[in-house]
């Protein structure tokens, strides 16, 4: 069986981690924290990195950062992961959700602006499968509303918009290293990226369960005390350990997952031009991750049909997100705006296919000759 996923190991993880139990501090902001946080400010290019246990810690930070709470609303996609809407839920904001475009699985920009009323706080574009959401236009309305700006990079860390890394372009940013994504911290973990300078002293104290104590240990106060609301966000030192194995090794990552995901975009090209399917696509002015390799077919049925297919084959693919909006919690927390043209059709559409670090040759041509196969 060819799993769908693998997480990311490197070899070097091991002693990292081993130093990091061996030292005197392995909790929240050791030594590889800090390590791990300066390599993401110099090569994000940000005002300030914090590692947090997961995507869904950053994304529940920057609501608070942002202060988010009852009668605010948030606009969002459909198709996405629940940690985006239940992040801003948690405060008791209104989810509002907007269609998506068929091309990159991403909210369609054109739509935002219908959306927005006087009780819009913030928009959270979510960068899917890596590759940017249009940035340009989304800032453009949120700087013309004063509306706050999240990006859910969840899926973006080494994917670019117009040079600039995801999650540096919006206020606030967050990403995920659960052990699905490119680079992992030992099966979950996260990082909050701060944008904006009012978010930056705040963000500490928010991460220190709501006191000054890294001002404390940078020496800035004799004493630290409880100044905020705030919980525990800090991710623990052998995890930023094992995430600095693998930062050691991050354009190696990214270059084998870049070749895994060039080859299945050639394998499959024949059946595209014949329009028997649709796949992942390049699009200009982003530079993507490979993250996610896709493909879309008719309809559900024969989605269906194909993922049993391909597990007779040996191959475990898998379906994506089940819209927001249409479960259960999504009717009491959200609302659709405007007409669901595409977001719940196009995700019954969609297959994730395998696409891991390491992954060889063979097994991508055998994905693919499954997929030939089946038509």
């Amino acid at each position: 069986m060819i799993n769908f996923n693998v997480p990311p190991y490197t070899g070097s993880e091991d002693e990292h981690v081993l130093s990091a139990m061996r030292s005197s501090k392995i909790s929240g902001d050791g030594p590889y924290s800090k390590k791990c946080q300066a390599w993401f400010e110099g090569e994000l290019k940000c005002s300030k990195a914090l590692l947090v246990p997961s995507c869904t810690h950053a994304l529940e930070m920057a609501a608070i950062l942002i202060g988010v709470g009852p009668g605010d609303e948030v606009i969002m996609p459909s198709f996405t992961f629940v940690s985006t809407a239940n992040a801003f839920a948690l405060r008791g904001a209104k989810i509002v959700f907007v269609d998506i475009r068929p091309d990159t699985m991403n909210i369609n920009e054109q739509l935002i602006e219908s959306a927005i009323t006087a009780q819009t706080k913030v928009i959270v574009p979510v960068h899917y499968a890596g590759v940017a959401c249009d940035m340009d236009v989304i800032m453009s309305i949120a700087d013309r509303y004063g509306i706050y700006v999240v990006e859910d990079a969840a899926q973006g860390m080494m994917s670019t918009y117009k040079g600039r890394a995801l999650g540096t372009i919006g206020h606030i940013g967050a990403f995920s290293f659960h052990e699905t994504k490119n680079y992992t911290s030992g099966g979950e973990g996260g990082l909050l990226i701060v944008n904006d300078a009012q978010f930056v002293e705040r963000s500490e104290i928010i991460r220190e369960k709501g006191t000054d104590r890294s001002k404390f240990f940078r020496g800035l106060v004799d004493k630290y005390s409880w100044v905020d609301i705030g919980s525990s966000y800090l991710m623990s030192d052998l995890q930023a350990a094992f995430l600095w194995g693998q930062l050691e090794k991050v354009n190696e990552i990214n270059a084998s997952r870049l070749a895994i995901w060039d080859r299945y975009f050639s394998g499959l090209s024949a059946l595209v031009g014949r329009n028997i399917l649709v796949t992942s696509e390049v699009h200009k002015d982003r530079t993507h991750n490979a993250h996610m390799f896709y493909l879309k077919l008719k309809d559900i049925n024969q989605r269906t049909q194909m993922l049993d297919h391909l597990k007779t084959c040996g191959v475990m693919a898998v379906f994506h997100y089940v819209p927001l909006h249409s479960s259960l919690a999504g009717k009491l927390h959200s609302r659709f705006h405007g007409v669901d043209n595409y977001t719940t059709a196009e995700s019954e559409r969609l297959i994730r296919l395998p696409i891991w670090y390491g992954m060889k040759e063979a097994q991508v041509d055998h994905v693919v000759n499954s997929i030939k196969e089946f038509y």
